[in-house]
């Protein structure tokens, strides 16, 4: 697939997505989200990519909301569908990637933008970052798992004020609240999401995978998240990564894994 929205590309077994519509705040649209899949999936199978970066370009905005021109006419059907099919294929689709996926928040995150961060499973914002959920001055609500999300980041308290006002938070806030990881000044915030990567691409592929699976399962209803530990944990003795990693723990050498 040939894309008109993102830049994609794999550097350093990283595949770096950067949402390309600087002219109009990096804002989603149908073709954005349609590409956003795509990749996600895409390089769930790809043995080249072992982590995701993903990034807005320029340095204004990460992604500064939903483009309202495509859905304000939408009625009931229409508007659950677009948040149905948002929920599936893109925003569950970063959550659950067995890839480890880095929001590198370069400027606005607001609405769907946020939401998209949030999906991710570290952000990093830049000093200059703004974060909000402002949709109820739309008369909607977030729609893409603004609603869950923020509360099991923040607490129920903190995400209820946020949407209920609306307002706009600084990255210091966002990190003093535990929305992101880490805060740092625009020109380093590559830098430092690489440096994470570069740690994380050291560790065994199959065993982070598992690990995705089993905090995932401890905030989805639906699924015992104990359980889900402990059918992970046994599923790691049937790797080469785990006998290589013992034998080089055992041999005090440095493991060499192979997501095999």
């Amino acid at each position: 697939m040939t894309y008109q929205q993102l830049l994609a590309e794999v550097n350093n077994n990283v595949l770096y997505i950067t949402i390309n519509r600087p002219q109009k705040l990096n804002a989603l649209n149908k073709e954005v989200l349609d590409e956003l899949a795509h990749a996600v999936a895409t390089a769930q199978t790809d043995k080249q990519v072992r982590a995701i970066l993903l990034t807005g370009a320029g340095e204004k905005a990460f992604v500064a909301g939903a483009d309202i021109s495509e859905f304000q006419s939408y009625n009931l059907e229409e508007g659950k569908q677009l948040a149905k099919d948002g929920h599936e294929n893109v925003f569950n689709a970063i959550e659950n990637s067995s890839k480890p996926v880095i929001a590198a928040v370069n400027g606005f995150a607001l609405g769907g933008g946020l939401e998209l961060a949030m999906a991710c499973h570290i952000r990093i914002a830049s000093d200059n970052a703004k974060l909000g959920l402002p949709e109820v001055t739309l008369g909607l609500i977030p729609g893409y798992g603004g609603t869950q999300r923020l509360a099991q980041l923040v607490g129920k308290g903190l995400a209820f004020e946020m949407i209920f006002t609306a307002d706009m938070i600084s990255a210091e806030k966002a990190l003093q609240i535990g929305l992101v990881n880490y805060v740092v000044p625009q020109s380093d915030l590559l830098a430092r999401a690489e440096e994470l990567l570069d740690k994380i691409k050291q560790r065994a592929p199959l065993a982070i995978a598992s690990a995705i699976k089993a905090i995932n399962a401890g905030f989805n209803p639906k699924a015992d998240g104990y359980q889900t530990e402990i059918d992970e944990f046994g599923n790691c003795f049937d790797t080469h990564d785990f006998k290589e990693g013992t034998a080089a723990f055992l041999e005090k050498r440095k493991a060499i894994f192979k997501g095999q």
